[in-house]
């Protein structure tokens, strides 16, 4: 089972994805986990995700570790998929609980009506290939999945 889970082939791409995936996706987590890049913390989040958009606390505390610790395992390639499936998890609860009725492009001019879709959808795609093919090479996936044999 950890075999599977850990198993990847030798590809550049899905290096190249997973490790973009990981530093687009981070910056977020650790606004919500530590309140770097601008954020607020993990108080206010949680208060924000449980009052304002009423997410239940357990699910907000999924999260940011999906956003921060995911996030990390996908630059090192550490457990990707797990990472993955994280970050897919986060972006399809962004996009049905909170971006899909502003539309599918992102508020470029700051007109005001909210974020749309568009990072979104890209974050998933990324998020389905790593866990379709794995970390890929340079990856501790790689390394230990080929040490279990």
């Amino acid at each position: 089972m950890l075999k599977k889970l850990l198993q990847t082939n030798d590809s550049v791409g899905m290096f190249l994805v997973r490790v973009f995936l990981g530093l687009a996706i981070f910056p977020h987590g650790a606004q919500k986990l530590f309140g770097w890049f601008g954020g607020h913390g993990p108080a206010w989040t949680m208060d924000f995700f449980t009052q304002r958009l009423h997410i239940p606390a357990p699910l907000v505390v999924l999260v940011i570790l999906a956003e921060s610790f995911g996030a990390l395992g996908l630059i090192l390639g550490f457990l990707g998929r797990i990472g993955a499936f994280g970050v897919l998890c986060v972006m399809l609860g962004a996009v049905f609980l909170i971006h899909l009725p502003n539309g599918f492009f992102m508020d470029w001019y700051n007109a005001g009506k909210g974020e749309g879709i568009e990072y979104h959808l890209l974050a998933i795609g990324m998020s389905l290939a790593v866990l379709i093919q794995g970390s890929g090479r340079y990856s501790v996936d790689r390394v230990v999945a080929g040490r279990l044999g």
